[in-house]
């Protein structure tokens, strides 16, 4: 399935045989400190820049009707200065989808990836949930 919008998502993780647990991690981008000034000026023209990990959550997808709703419930952890979110499943088994502290681990290890840079096995969304091209 062609995943090109939020609710896209939403639809295959309902429809997989096994129940899921979708994790989100929001990050927003900074220009790094080492930055040079070519570096500093694709920033300022908004190219570029390092992705911060903001905050990371996880939700069944019955939990959550639309994109609004998971950006509305992270508007109340603070300001939306993210500019992206990272979107995964864990796959659950024997028709028990997992829990929150089984994406626990795997959520660290996203946060950690991204900041890494290493985020090309997640889907990434904008702000008004439309997946993007990453690179």
């Amino acid at each position: 399935m062609d995943i090109s919008t939020f609710d896209d998502l939403l639809q295959a993780a309902r429809a997989q045989p096994e129940p899921q647990r979708l994790l989100f991690v929001f990050a927003g981008v900074e220009l790094p400190d080492e930055a040079t000034p070519a570096q500093r000026e694709r920033f300022e023209a908004g190219q570029g820049g390092a992705l911060v990990p903001l905050m990371c959550v996880d939700k069944r997808p019955d939990e959550l009707a639309s994109f609004g709703m998971l950006v509305e419930e992270a508007s109340q952890f603070g300001p939306n200065s993210w500019g992206i979110v990272f979107a995964a499943a864990l796959s659950g088994s024997l028709n028990r989808a997992p829990t929150s502290e089984d994406a626990e681990a795997p959520l660290q290890r996203m946060v950690e990836a991204i900041k890494r840079g290493e985020h090309g096995t997640y889907i990434p969304f904008d702000a008004q949930g439309h997946a993007v091209q990453m690179g």
